[in-house]
């Protein structure tokens, strides 16, 4: 998916990968714009005992409307920086706005 965004990719067994710059402790959690080649996100919860990667799975089943349980954290577990697997084929995805 060349013409696609920056951000995403495709991904193993048909679905798509997301690439994530996260603001952990921000006043609410949403989509930000683009942060280099990542998609910018903010999320309420600190990075305290994996809570901010919790909020960012939860946050991205809604915006995906799917369940929390088949996204998968590949990358970036202890950074900024994460790459989320998600089930859905990356033209399925919405606009990062």
């Amino acid at each position: 998916m060349s013409s696609g965004p920056v951000w995403l990719a495709a991904g193993a067994d048909g679905g798509c990968e997301i690439t994530l710059h996260v603001q952990p402790g921000a006043s609410k959690s949403e989509l930000a714009g683009l942060h280099g080649d990542a998609l910018k996100l903010r999320i309420s919860a600190r990075p305290v005992e994996g809570a901010a990667n919790a909020a960012v799975l939860e946050f991205l089943a809604g915006w995906l409307a799917v369940p929390k349980r088949d996204l998968k954290l590949l990358r970036g577990d202890k950074s900024r920086r994460k790459t989320v697997w998600a089930p859905i084929p990356p033209e399925q995805v919405p606009n990062g706005r």
